[in-house]
């Protein structure tokens, strides 16, 4: 059994560390513990591992957030891999920060990396794991904000909390998205 799991971000080193890119550090952290390299692939930089016999193909799109969806398509048809095995990570400022939400299907809430994903997929109907950025920012400051590095404090509280959404990307690959939205989502 084959997984697609695309983590949502912007290519280049002004955006390595900011809060729209929560979705490739996540992947580089999955990506570190089981020991796999990224290698520039087709419109994505593409790792991939084993897990208690599947297939764990991990992408972070090199098409920018607005075009997240060429992407995702292409590996998923390159790959042969079915939509309910594909898990978008993203980031989400209606969410306090370091809260995790998987859901299988909903809107993008403005977000563009899902907007274009629902419109190339023809779609809602796909799984995102929402990594919660929160949202203090001013009037009309939202994309600064989320363009913008994590505060110190909480770029140390990092660690703790993308492990806990990679043990849901591991348990979406091996028990399925209702199994562990039961059991990660509070």
């Amino acid at each position: 059994m084959k997984y697609l799991i695309a983590g949502l971000g912007n290519i280049g080193a002004e955006y390595e560390l900011t809060r729209h890119n929560i979705g490739f550090l996540v992947l580089d952290q999955l990506a570190d513990e089981y020991k796999t390299n990224f290698t520039t692939g087709r419109l994505a930089a593409k790792a991939e591992f084993r897990y208690k016999g599947k297939s764990i193909h991990l992408i972070k799109p090199t098409t920018f957030m607005n075009l997240s969806g060429k992407a995702v398509a292409y590996w998923l048809q390159e790959l042969k891999i079915p939509k309910e095995n594909l898990l978008v990570i993203v980031d989400d400022l209606a969410l306090p920060f370091g809260s995790l939400r998987l859901r299988t299907q909903g809107s993008a809430a403005g977000h563009n990396g899902l907007k274009n994903i629902e419109l190339v997929l023809d779609g809602q109907d796909y799984s995102r794991l929402r990594f919660g950025i929160g949202s203090e920012f001013g009037k009309g400051q939202q994309v600064d904000y989320v363009l913008s590095n994590f505060s110190k404090e909480q770029f140390d509280e990092l660690p703790p909390i993308m492990k806990k959404a990679n043990e849901m990307v591991l348990s979406f690959c091996t028990i399925g998205a209702a199994k562990t939205m039961s059991q990660f989502n509070s």
